[in-house]
């Protein structure tokens, strides 16, 4: 669905740019939606400027939980990571997170167990390397959307 189109659930997203397939519009606006108005998006900003320090840090949690090969510490942070993406309608680092978190639980994808724990922080450190990327263009992109809203 194009992002000005008023979607299923009846929220206006017209006034929107489109921000890519990474970021779920009707989610994203329902954040917007809490901003006293469109020209003052000082609530939203807030809100999203506040979780890309909250992932910076977890990363930095998640590399040292790789390295010391902490997997219940991984599957911790996968899960929280992908709870606050999920809010803000990150769809890619949201699906990335729980990867990391399956394979931190020791299951593989289809949610079966998985006994080998070396393959498990081999999928971890590729699943985090992506969801790094993935988090970098969702920072741009938001970045870029805030500044081009500000006053």
């Amino acid at each position: 669905m194009a992002a000005n189109d008023q979607n299923d659930d009846g929220h206006d997203t017209s006034n929107l740019p489109d921000l890519g397939d990474a970021i779920d519009i009707v989610t994203f606006s329902q954040i917007l939606e809490m901003d006293d108005s469109e020209d003052d998006r000082e609530f939203s900003k807030s809100i999203v400027f506040g979780f890309f320090e909250q992932a910076e840090e977890t990363f930095e949690k998640m590399d040292t939980a790789l390295e010391s090969q902490n997997l219940d510490e991984l599957y911790r942070l996968g899960h929280f990571l992908k709870g606050s993406s999920a809010t803000l309608g990150l769809t890619k680092v949201k699906d990335s997170c729980e990867e990391i978190q399956r394979y931190g639980k020791k299951e593989n994808l289809d949610g079966t167990p998985e006994k080998d724990e070396a393959l498990c922080l081999s999928r971890i450190t590729d699943t985090l390397k992506t969801v790094k990327s993935e988090y970098a263009d969702v920072e741009k992109t938001l970045k870029n959307f805030f500044n081009s809203t500000s006053t």
